[in-house]
């Protein structure tokens, strides 16, 4: 019996010995100064899950999260949920871009016989996990990229990639507090230590621009890739802006109303960088001093980054800058390749979207313009224009699947070349539909959304890049990682168009109207048909109760 009792405790503690290193979890702060007058600061969290773990068994890792990756056989997922939105021109490159709404986009295992089905599965899942409404996702605002979104993560050779991915976008999610409390019990700490404790739902849902996000993929452990693991990566991107801080001198209890209480005791790393380039135009100090300077130079530009080194300690840090005199503030940028979208058009019979692509480069740059048009707003692929022009030399390939009255979008792909130093229009009409009643929502006279463009972009420098979101893992891998092109994804602004309504006002004021008729009407007629009119004669004796009644009467007079 004790032999039996001693194996039963050796395989305890083997177990959760192998666990505890089999997971991997860190946590990064990045905070950089945006011109003119913004301050970004990005979390990031990534907890590496050894790929022989059952998702049953899980010791830093989210189980609720592997678990849904498992058994839906997903094998890289990607969910943003933004409020406003990000400007490239002024403030260059998040570390993550993210489109306005709710964005979903994840790549199935080749043994996935309906994707479709597992698809709507997984937008159900997550919905109920996020307290999003990802369960309004159907075929209707699905597309299938074929050149835009490609996997990050590690892919079995010979893999279709594209038939087995979903791509959808709902610009008119809101983020709110729901989402955030689900997101942060995802983590190892919580929001009790660590970074996360900083993410107050109070402060961080005041800033100009917020993104809240889930990145799950598989890395390639040996060199053959025969081996990977799980990588779990939880983002926030946070934009704030000086003239609500009063002023350009920030510090944690002024961002997020307290200090840090250390590190995530589970977190093996736990740094904090600042973007400090700056200093040498507009000084400034950092309090308290950080613990080293390092220059990044990657892809042409020169980044000073100040770091802290974050101890599970317990102690209360409050970093913060303080200018050592007053300067102007700095002059926004352009990044190499900005872009702008709007909406064309009046009345409600046809219109146009625009999308204006400037390449700020001497060199040319190739770019991939997806456009997913939503299946009531049907766009014309003839009435395609490039600079005014039908037919243009810059396509190089495009795609186009025509969608399909509520059961499918319109989906639009163009490969380009863009010239230097140019601004290239692409316009394309649509025409105005008229939806059933039931299909309008209830503030149907604000407008309907349309969802971001996605850009693809090979770009031959790295300046105005925050980072590298496909290189690595943490900052620390990033930070001189120079290449000859560097491929992103953006996400261009939002549109709004409105659509043919009828006057919802009108049946409400009919019954108001047929209603208050009857009423009026029904009162006299009751009356006369129910009630019947005496005679009362005069002098009649008046009873003893009436007596009693009069005296309480004259006395309450």
């Amino acid at each position: 019996m004790e032999s039996v009792r001693r194996l039963l405790l050796y395989n305890i503690f083997f177990i959760v010995f192998s666990c505890i290193h089999c997971d991997v979890f860190k946590e990064e702060l990045f905070i950089k100064s945006l011109p003119p007058s913004h301050l970004y600061t990005h979390f990031q969290f990534v907890t590496l899950v050894n790929s022989d773990t059952s998702s049953f068994h899980s010791h830093l890792a989210p189980r609720s999260l592997v678990e849904v990756i498992s058994r839906f056989h997903v094998e890289e997922l990607h969910l943003t949920l933004t409020e406003g939105q990000w400007r490239h021109n002024q403030w260059g490159y998040p570390v993550l871009d993210a489109a306005p709404g709710a964005e979903l986009y994840a790549w199935f295992s080749a043994d996935v016989v309906d994707v479709d089905i597992q698809w709507k599965k997984l937008t159900s899942t997550l919905s109920g996990l996020f307290c999003a409404s990802l369960n309004f996702i159907e075929n209707f605002n699905t597309v299938i990229p074929q050149m835009t979104l490609w996997p990050t993560g590690a892919v079995k050779a010979g893999q279709n990639v594209t038939s087995h991915l979903r791509y959808a976008s709902l610009p008119r999610e809101i983020v709110c507090t729901e989402n955030l409390t689900p997101w942060k019990k995802l983590l190892p700490c919580e929001s009790s230590k660590g970074f996360s404790a900083l993410l107050n739902s109070r402060m961080i849902h005041n800033t100009n621009y917020h993104s809240v996000g889930v990145h799950v993929r598989k890395n390639c452990i040996s060199n053959d890739c025969s081996e990977n693991n799980l990588e779990i990566k939880q983002t926030v991107g946070l934009v704030y802006d000086y003239d609500i801080l009063t002023s350009s001198e920030w510090s944690f209890r002024k961002l997020y109303g307290q200090g840090l209480p250390g590190a995530c005791p589970l977190s093996s790393d736990s740094k904090i960088y600042v973007d400090v380039t700056s200093n040498d135009t507009q000084p400034f100090t950092l309090i308290p001093p950080p613990h080293s300077v390092v220059l990044s130079q990657r892809g042409g530009s020169d980044v000073k980054l100040a770091i802290y080194d974050v101890k599970p300690d317990g102690q209360m840090i409050n970093i913060g800058i303080k200018h050592n005199r007053n300067s102007d503030l700095p002059v926004p940028i352009p990044p190499p390749l900005y872009f702008n979208r709007y909406v064309l058009g009046y009345g409600k019979e046809f219109g146009g979207i625009v999308t204006e692509l400037t390449n700020n480069c001497w060199t040319s740059i190739n770019v991939v313009v997806l456009e997913n048009a939503p299946w009531w707003l049907p766009i014309q692929l003839s009435t395609l224009r490039i600079n005014g022009e039908a037919e243009s030399s810059l396509i190089i390939s495009q795609y186009y699947s025509p969608g399909r009255s509520r059961q499918k979008p319109y989906h639009l792909e163009l490969l380009m070349k863009l010239p230097p130093r140019s601004t290239t229009t692409i316009t394309i009409d649509f025409e105005f539909v008229f939806l059933k009643w039931q299909e309008y929502p209830p503030d149907a006279n604000h407008g309907f959304y349309i969802g971001s463009a996605l850009i693809l972009a090979n770009l031959p420098t790295a300046k105005n890049y925050t980072s590298l979101p496909n290189t690595g893992t943490t900052f620390d891998s990033m930070l001189n990682a120079s290449k000859l092109w560097y491929p992103i994804v953006f996400r261009t602004n939002g549109a709004m168009v409105s659509l043919p309504t009828p006057d919802f006002s009108m049946p409400y004021n009919v019954i108001c109207l047929a209603c208050t008729v009857v009423a009026l009407a029904f009162g006299p007629l009751h009356n006369i048909c129910t009630k019947e009119l005496v005679l009362k004669p005069v002098g009649t004796p008046v009873s003893l109760l009436q007596k009693v009644f009069n005296l309480f009467k004259r006395k309450r007079d």
